[in-house]
């Protein structure tokens, strides 16, 4: 049977309960055990797939096709496993699927009520794929304290009585703030927090201090005395410069041991070499290039937070500091010179992304890019912008677009698959989850990928329509991938240019920082080389 560690959060949100998990599993993977990790989110959607990026940041999509929260992909980043649909949950999926149990006549006439049947379908979740695994880490979402996370919180509670005092760890995260005014840290909130736990009836195991300075024994002792935690569980997780550097200082403060010994497992030996060299190769990186991100969630990190970490892998594998400058699609709008913009960077990147805000702008970042031979990198909305920029400036087809955004364009160079034209129901119905591509050998992404068949993650409902293939590739726009099982386009390049690739996949969604992403790495390295030029010209 799996060990269960369970992490809830207390004091405030947006601690780092998602990278604590993360790391966490991350070392006891270096100990040789089998790790998965899970999210259970107390929002009442199904899933995130229908809430906009300024409500919850980026969706990630899993192999299976589960839309879920952007927390699974760090989990992928730190371990090495794939997340899944089980590896998500919120209430509205929990609650949806009690609610079709009582319509179909499961409960046999008994009253529906919280406790014990949303509880027990929380535990039954968890339980699933359960034997897996030597270790589950189970993510609580929500700060303790929150009403909407009562149900989850009860429901780990009687999971210790199920499952044996052996086999649950509780680990919860807290803030010890630093007051300026007052030259300390204080551990009241802490000690709130806590309080506030063990109400609900549960105690933790081991606390992680959240904090901007390190706390000494005196702190850690106070906080173990007023927590009813011995002082050598109160762990210390101390802001650092790169999310990366995270499992080493909690591999400092033994973590990883703890959880063991609570488990009664063996301590085996640990292996963190990867990530001591990822953290060399960022702290000291040989050079830096500068990518600009044209996008429309400018202010919004999370809202393109795999694409940020697969250009910081793409960095890695180059031994190079990615620059990240964002700029906004809006002010590439509306008669703006893009040079003023874009001259300084040393590739461009258009993720992907819905509505019509900031296209056009997006339009004139690949025009600007292509014209300049820089090193340009399009992701699903990014591909089909370069198609409508491309039809629209060297085919001289006048008003080509998307029917997303134009259902009545002359030029629907981008238009609805068929199995979308009649889908009403939002939430879940995209193109969803792996799909596999074959690639021209004389292409870019071969020479990346090194390999002919690959497969890719995908969240869309347009394609490029096919009806315009062959004037793309008689002006030099070639189609160097495609889902032969379907016709449909994957990768289009243009092989007069330096490095210009768009991809309809979401190739961000499968990069590590162990292992980059084939194509962010090319990317980079195309980057790299065309800055090493400039410099050399003078410019």
């Amino acid at each position: 049977m799996a060990k269960f560690v369970f992490t809830t959060g207390g004091v405030l949100s947006s601690l780092g309960k998602g990278i604590t998990a993360a790391s966490l599993g991350a070392l006891l993977e270096s100990r040789g055990y089998k790790v998965a990790i899970k999210k259970y989110d107390p929002y009442l959607n199904v899933d995130p797939g229908t809430m906009s990026p300024f409500q919850h940041g980026e969706v990630f999509v899993t192999e299976d096709g589960a839309e879920a929260d952007l927390d699974l992909g760090h989990y992928e980043r730190f371990l090495n496993f794939n997340t899944s649909k089980v590896s998500n949950v919120t209430t509205g999926k929990i609650y949806k699927t009690v609610i079709d149990k009582e319509r179909n006549g499961d409960y046999l006439g008994g009253t529906v009520q919280v406790i014990p049947h949303i509880t027990d379908e929380i535990k039954n979740n968890i339980y699933k794929d359960a034997d897996k695994y030597d270790i589950i880490i189970i993510e609580i979402g929500g700060t303790v304290g929150d009403i909407e996370s009562l149900p989850f919180l009860e429901a780990i509670r009687q999971f210790k009585f199920d499952a044996g005092e052996d086999n649950v760890c509780y680990v919860h995260l807290t803030l010890v703030p630093y007051i300026k005014s007052a030259g300390e840290l204080k551990t009241k909130p802490t000690q709130h927090s806590v309080k506030a736990l063990r109400e609900i009836g549960i105690q933790p195991d081991i606390l992680v201090c959240r904090s901007e300075y390190p706390l000494d024994e005196s702190i850690r002792s106070k906080i173990g005395l007023f927590c009813n935690v011995s002082k050598e569980y109160v762990i210390n997780a101390i802001d650092v410069s790169t999310i990366y550097e995270s499992p080493l200082t909690m591999r400092k403060e033994g973590i990883d041991k703890l959880v063991l010994k609570k488990f009664r497992m063996d301590e085996r030996e640990s292996d963190t070499k990867v990530w001591e060299d990822i953290v060399h190769r960022l702290k000291q990186p040989d050079d830096e290039v500068t990518i600009g991100l044209v996008g429309k969630y400018i202010d919004l990190k999370d809202a393109y937070i795999s694409i940020n970490e697969a250009l910081i892998h793409g960095g890695i594998a180059n031994r190079v500091k990615v620059n990240i400058k964002r700029i906004d699609a809006e002010k590439l709008e509306n008669g703006a010179k893009p040079d003023a913009y874009l001259s300084d960077v040393d590739g461009i990147l258009i993720p992907g992304g819905f509505g019509e805000r900031g296209v056009e702008g997006k339009i004139v970042a690949v025009n600007f890019g292509r014209t300049k031979d820089i090193p340009f990198f399009g992701i699903c909305l990014g591909l089909q912008c370069i198609l409508i920029e491309f039809a629209r400036n060297v085919l001289k087809m006048e008003n080509a677009h998307s029917v997303e955004f134009n259902p009545k364009t002359p030029y629907p160079v981008i238009d609805y698959m068929n199995e979308q034209k009649n889908i009403k129901q939002m939430g879940g119905t995209m193109r969803l989850g792996a799909y596999d591509c074959t690639l021209d050998e004389d292409s870019t992404a071969f020479r990346a990928y090194g390999a002919k068949h690959i497969s890719e993650r995908h969240r869309h409902r347009l394609e490029f329509n096919n009806d315009f293939k062959e004037d793309m590739i008689k002006n030099g726009l070639q189609m160097t991938g495609v889902n032969e099982e379907r016709g449909l386009a994957e990768i289009f390049e243009s092989k007069s240019h330096r490095w210009f690739l768009g991809c309809q996949f979401h190739p961000e969604f499968k990069s590590k920082p162990s292992k980059p992403h084939p194509l962010f790495a090319s990317f980079i390295k195309a980057a790299y080389a065309y800055k090493k030029e400039r410099e050399n010209q003078g410019e």
